[in-house]
């Protein structure tokens, strides 16, 4: 095992220094579920929530999150984004969000990815908490992650759609 990058010798917290690293493309998939009761699925699949459409929100709020990742997670680097990317989806027992994130820089932008399906799944609980308080968000984490020095990752059994996304492929924000 690695140790831990944020801790200077001393054992203090300190932000990782990349003036050394080179510049190169990264890119990383984060998922997250909110699992839901049908009654607010149902609502959902027919808009008639009071708020609005909780998934367009909740896209744009994941997208706006992940461009403000250093202000959110204390010793992250302010990474110049080239593609931020979220994609909620109804499913049997809730919404899986997925949120994809690229750059060209010295760090990876993992923490983007999951910051953008945090506050995406946030948002959905926040915009459907009037018809059920009960909503829990279950899951988050890492789908895959490419590029840098510690090279690719990918989460086994995890959908890799990272991939899509770097081909440019268009996709839906919601299947209903």
């Amino acid at each position: 095992m690695r140790k831990l990058s944020h801790y200077d010798p001393r054992g203090k917290v300190r932000m990782v220094d990349v003036t050394g690293k080179s510049i190169s493309h990264r890119t990383a998939t984060a998922r997250a579920f909110i699992h839901m009761a049908p009654k607010v699925l149902a609502a959902m699949r027919k808009l008639a929530n009071p708020k609005g459409d909780p998934l367009e929100v909740a896209r744009i709020a994941g997208i706006s999150a992940a461009k403000r990742t250093s202000e959110w997670i204390p010793l992250c680097h302010p990474l110049p984004l080239t593609h931020i990317d979220v994609l909620p989806r109804v499913c049997k027992n809730g919404v899986e969000i997925h949120a994809y994130a690229a750059a060209s820089a010295q760090t990876g932008v993992e923490m983007e990815a999951l910051v953008a399906a945090a506050a995406a799944a946030l948002t959905v609980y926040d915009m459907c908490k009037a018809l059920d308080k009960g909503i829990e968000i279950r899951e988050l984490f890492l789908v895959e992650k490419t590029g840098g020095k510690s090279g690719d990752y990918h989460r086994a059994g995890a959908k890799a759609l990272g991939k899509l996304w770097g081909k440019g492929r268009r996709h839906k924000a919601r299947s209903r």
